[in-house]
């Protein structure tokens, strides 16, 4: 080792001095400063590209959040969305049925009041149907008034102005009706019924018995007394018995057989109940001529002296001078209002009946349209 140290100890120095001479040299210092420069410009280098990978790495890890948290949004609002189109897929199917439900129910409130219309015009036309039969086969006025005064009310109850026209019509004739000075047509064919069924019952002119009247004593003779008393005064009422005087103011009564009187009270019905279908004809000329015959039948034929003949004979005469021969006014107008009234309405209503399908189907290809869209 101190062998070796002295044998290069000498060399050192001559190194060292030529490195100082080349030092000196500015050849030397130009290669050590570009060195230098060389080597500030590389660490400056390595570290803008940590500085730049740290960002890069940085901004990519922000990037990557980023993305997962975008994801996750756009995984959420998926979700809302299926949910909202679930929810929405609902919405519609209950906006259909109650859209449905709707139609149905303005179809069927449609049909009820529809229905309750034509059966309040079917009941009104009822009515005066009844009234003009009342007044054209019967001759009631009473029975007619009644029919329609309660059509007349059926349609105020309802409430609807539509039925004003018909109703200003019906008030007129309930108005002209009232003002009629009629006679009593059921009252009078309820009197010529009853003499009808009395027919029957009423005794003929030939077979009335004469009237017994209470004896009297009108003869006395002046010197009878006692036993010869009592004796003339019996035979003088049995001699008196024997004669009867009677005053008549008509001719003698016709001998019937009983085949005559029975086709005598038989053809004197018919003539009453002629009588009867006249005054519902409303022909007063036959209706007098039938009574005033049948009158005369009875004051012929009947014992006037009888007291159901005298009954029949002043009805008879009552019935005759009745006023049966008024003509009675017609329902006509108030007829033709109400069924022009019921062919408008029927009008009406053929256009609209094919409404709720159409409304129905714009409903589904609106509802088609927009699931199409999404």
């Amino acid at each position: 080792m101190m062998e070796q140290d002295a044998l290069t100890s000498p060399a050192r120095p001559g190194r060292l001095q030529q490195a100082l001479s080349a030092l000196r040299r500015p050849v030397a210092w130009v290669a050590i400063a570009a060195l230098a420069l060389m080597a500030w410009q590389w660490i400056d280098s390595r570290s803008r590209m940590a500085g730049l990978q740290e960002e890069v790495a940085r901004r990519l890890a922000s990037g990557d959040a980023a993305a997962g948290e975008a994801r996750a949004l756009a995984r959420q609002n998926q979700e809302a969305l299926a949910a909202l189109q679930a929810k929405a897929g609902a919405l519609e199917a209950k906006l259909a049925e109650s859209q449905s439900q709707q139609a149905a129910l303005d179809a069927m409130v449609q049909e009820l009041t529809r229905s309750r219309d034509e059966r309040l015009l079917a009941e009104i036309e009822q009515a005066l149907n009844m009234a003009a039969q009342q007044l054209q086969l019967a001759g009631n006025v009473e029975a007619a008034l009644i029919a329609l005064q309660g059509a007349d009310a059926r349609l105020g109850a309802a409430g609807q102005a539509q039925f004003l026209p018909l109703r200003k019509v019906i008030a007129h004739d309930i108005e002209k009706l009232k003002a009629l000075p009629l006679a009593d047509v059921p009252g009078i064919a309820l009197r010529i019924e009853g003499v009808v069924r009395a027919v029957d019952t009423l005794p003929l002119a030939f077979e009335a018995k004469p009237r017994m009247e209470p004896a009297r004593e009108t003869f006395v003779p002046a010197a009878a007394s006692g036993y010869w008393e009592t004796l003339l005064g019996e035979l003088w009422r049995e001699l008196k018995s024997l004669i009867r005087v009677e005053r008549l103011d008509r001719p003698n009564p016709a001998l019937l057989s009983p085949t005559h009187a029975f086709f005598l009270r038989e053809n004197l019905k018919l003539r009453l109940v002629n009588a009867r279908l006249a005054l519902l004809q409303r022909d007063g000329k036959s209706f007098r001529q039938e009574i005033q015959q049948a009158r005369a039948w009875v004051e012929e034929y009947f014992d006037a002296r009888a007291r159901p003949v005298q009954t029949a004979l002043e009805t008879l005469h009552q019935l005759a001078a009745a006023d049966a021969g008024r003509e009675l006014p017609t329902l006509r107008e108030s007829l033709t209002t109400l069924r022009n009234f019921k062919v408008a309405r029927e009008r009406e209503t053929l256009p609209s009946a094919p409404r709720p399908r159409a409304e129905g189907s714009g409903r589904a290809a609106a509802r088609s349209s927009a699931d199409g869209a999404r």
